[in-house]
């Protein structure tokens, strides 16, 4: 069930949760979804933190603009996020999301507002 989010004070956090098994989205559509385009960057650092967020975060859900999965290095080990993606049936070829436009979930489509 997709929550709207109010932009002003929802987190990137928030936005992520709502993204549901064996979809993605890119950190610069989080950006652009909270209004601010040009901080992408600013999201992937709160993805490298996400660790110890509670409620959790699937940051592993979270790829860079092309599908491919730069944020791995943040994860426990360099394998995670693929095989965390994996599980959810999605497809992962040299690091890069297989078929990303059919599995990518915009949150400006997805959430509205």
């Amino acid at each position: 069930m997709k929550k709207a989010i109010n932009k002003k004070s929802g987190s990137k956090y928030d936005i992520v949760r709502q993204i549901p098994k064996g979809r993605v989205t890119s950190y610069g559509a989080i950006a652009t979804y909270l209004g601010t385009k040009l901080s992408a960057r600013m999201v992937g650092w709160a993805m490298n933190a996400a660790h110890v967020a509670k409620p959790k975060v699937p940051a592993h859900r979270v790829v860079n603009r092309n599908g491919m999965l730069t944020g791995r290095h943040h994860f426990a080990t360099n394998t995670l996020m693929e095989e965390l993606l994996k599980k959810e049936k999605i497809e992962v070829k040299e690091e890069t999301i297989v078929n990303f436009k059919e599995k990518f979930w915009d949150p400006t489509e997805e959430l509205g507002l």
